[in-house]
């Protein structure tokens, strides 16, 4: 089979298939692909490839077939483990570089952390803070660590639910978190990408805020004065969750929109 055969093979995207083909048979270049399309491809590439591109006809997200995605200029290694990093988590990213000084000392920690994307993006964009990051899964901490040590990033991994795995005397300056918001009967559970995402990453089984709830109510007495905290959440649940900041008793309570104009990150700050 030749390169020009294997692209034509399958109903796919070309992009998609020039990026199977690539990661089927290591060193294959786009010039490469472009310049001989007649070259023929290797046996071992070939049942690679065809492998992932039947995984990928049956719905399967690129990321997990590639085995990363790239989120704030960097590549973090993906798997069914840990949800695929999105755009909209960078606002986050940029809040908190905004908010926080990151040429001075602060401690920050990243809640419900997946793949690492936030924890080791801050510890990497700002490395006079002290990051820790906790999630429940062990698996997802797995490919946290490894994408850590993989980009260089200074982080300290917890494992357990929310602030329980942390020191009792520990306080931040900055709580991030992108916890499952989803609520259990939404239908895009069932759609696209989701399909294939773990689920407890996604829902909390309820009604989309009782992780929300969990992290606002115990962030207050995990900030040190004048910190803040910053939560991804929902299009639909910025009036909800500015409710439940302001009922901490949290200041500067404001919800900031992604690209698209939809809510998507909260933000509140404990009193100086």
């Amino acid at each position: 089979m030749t390169i020009e055969q294997a692209l034509r093979r399958h109903a796919l995207p070309r992009l998609e298939s020039r990026m199977l083909l690539m990661h089927a048979w290591p060193g294959l270049s786009h010039a490469a692909i472009i310049g001989y399309p007649e070259r023929e491809l290797p046996q071992e590439a070939v049942a690679v490839f065809e492998t992932l591109a039947e995984r990928r006809l049956a719905g399967e997200p690129m990321a997990y077939l590639l085995g990363s995605r790239e989120f704030f200029g960097r590549d973090f290694r993906v798997s069914p483990a840990v949800l695929i990093p999105r755009p909209e988590t960078e606002h986050l990213i940029e809040l908190a570089l905004a908010r926080l000084d990151r040429s001075q000392a602060a401690r920050v920690v990243d809640l419900g952390t997946g793949s690492g994307i936030i924890a080791a993006t801050l510890a990497l964009e700002a490395p006079a803070w002290r990051v820790s990051a906790v999630d429940v899964s062990a698996e997802a901490l797995q490919v946290a660590a490894a994408n850590a040590q993989a980009l260089g990033a200074a982080v300290a991994f917890h494992h357990g639910s929310w602030f329980d795995p942390l020191a009792a005397d520990a306080r931040f300056d900055l709580i991030a978190s992108n916890p499952p918001y989803i609520e259990r009967e939404d239908h895009h559970l069932d759609e696209g990408d989701l399909r294939f995402e773990p689920r407890g990453a996604l829902t909390d089984e309820a009604d989309g805020l009782s992780c929300l709830r969990e992290i606002a109510a115990g962030a207050p007495a995990r900030l040190h004065a004048g910190g803040w905290l910053m939560v991804e959440h929902g299009y639909d649940q910025g009036e909800a969750v500015r409710s439940l900041f302001a009922a901490t008793g949290l200041l500067e309570v404001e919800t900031i929109r992604d690209l698209a104009g939809q809510d998507r990150i909260t933000v509140g700050r404990k009193a100086g």
